[in-house]
């Protein structure tokens, strides 16, 4: 259990736990009015959460350049699974909001495509309900991933010349 008492091995643990939350979590087809309501509210929830810990994580970093980056890897995974069950939900409840995705494996592909913005063109949004939440994706992608993963590079770096002993440049 050595392995868990290292920082690594806890970002490790904690996205596998996540990971695996993520395609346990119960979706169903049911298009009620409450429902839709109470999902689309759960995911501006999800989003603010998100938001939320990246940012306190990326403050932490910023406070403290010892803190372990645990947190902030593990945030960031979260970003991205919240992005793939909000796709899937979408896929899911409303048919034909994306062109091929209908898995929640489909779903995370897309969501890392996105992120990377590599965008092969094989699951795509085509309706206005799925390209809105794109948008927002892109804009998170865009601010908030980009922010915490450059403090996250940064703070490596760090640590490498630290061990190296090699001064700032």
């Amino acid at each position: 259990m050595s392995f868990l008492r290292h920082p690594l091995g806890q970002a490790l643990l904690n996205s596998t736990l996540l990971t695996a939350v993520y395609f346990i979590v119960p979706v169903g087809a049911d298009n009620e009015t409450w429902q839709l309501l109470l999902r689309a509210l759960g995911t501006l929830a999800g989003l603010g959460l998100a938001i939320y810990l990246i940012l306190r994580q990326i403050n932490r970093q910023l406070d403290d350049e010892t803190t372990p980056l645990t947190g902030l890897l593990t945030a960031l995974v979260a970003g991205v699974l919240f992005f793939a069950l909000a796709d899937y939900l979408i896929a899911v409840g409303f048919p034909g909001e994306f062109a091929d995705l209908q898995t929640r494996v489909d779903a995370l592909y897309f969501a890392l495509s996105t992120l990377a913005t590599v965008g092969f063109g094989d699951v795509h949004a085509q309706g206005q309900v799925a390209r809105g939440l794109v948008i927002v994706q892109m804009l998170f992608n865009t601010v908030i991933i980009a922010a915490g993963l450059s403090v996250l590079s940064r703070q490596i770096a760090a640590r490498a010349r630290e061990r190296r002993g090699t001064p700032k440049s």
